[in-house]
């Protein structure tokens, strides 16, 4: 069995997408995936899956969310060793006070993070950005919220992709048992 994680962009914020997770958790083990587990309430889970493709899961599990919970939202399902390299490719090692300023954004394909390329204009002193083949990384020293490229890639300009902060990666990877 190969092992994954899927991540849903933007579910359980403020009122609207919300997808309960124990029944997201129910809903993939109807699909036919084990070892299911979910991470906190924001869309991420761990699983195993016969399939190798993660484009193939992604849009089944997109529809599923659609059909079941009646949100429409990107998905992202990465291997566990690709999952392993995003962590262990990091360019910007936050310090361990700062990984709640960090973030990391993923896309199902890598043309999607090239398209962040122009969040490097909008970073302020102290902040740095870089994109890799896998995700593309935030560091905020001053705070997400005076950030006005964390404000893009969590708005408009991150539509593609979603974001997870480097504590919440750091839990996912050690979830999924990520190899490296």
């Amino acid at each position: 069995m190969n092992r994954f994680v899927v991540l849903l962009s933007g579910v359980n914020v403020g009122k609207g997408n919300r997808v309960p997770m124990a029944e997201f958790r129910a809903a993939m083990e109807a699909l036919g995936h084990g070892s299911v587990r979910t991470l906190l309430n924001s869309g991420n889970a761990v699983f195993t899956s016969a399939s190798p493709s993660t484009s193939r899961l992604a849009d089944t599990i997109a529809t599923m969310v659609q059909e079941r919970f009646e949100v429409v939202t990107p998905v992202i399902v990465k291997s566990d060793t690709d999952f392993a390299a995003i962590v262990s490719s990091n360019p910007i090692m936050p310090p361990a006070t700062d990984h709640v300023r960090f973030l990391v954004a993923f896309a199902m394909d890598p043309k999607q993070l090239q398209a962040l390329e122009g969040l490097h204009a909008l970073l302020q002193p102290g902040e740095r950005f870089a994109i890799t083949r896998h995700a593309a990384y935030l560091h905020c020293a001053g705070g997400l919220l005076e950030s006005k490229a964390a404000e893009a890639v969590l708005g408009r300009a991150g539509r593609s992709v979603t974001t997870r902060n480097w504590a919440t990666v750091l839990k996912l990877s050690a979830a999924a048992e990520c190899k490296q």
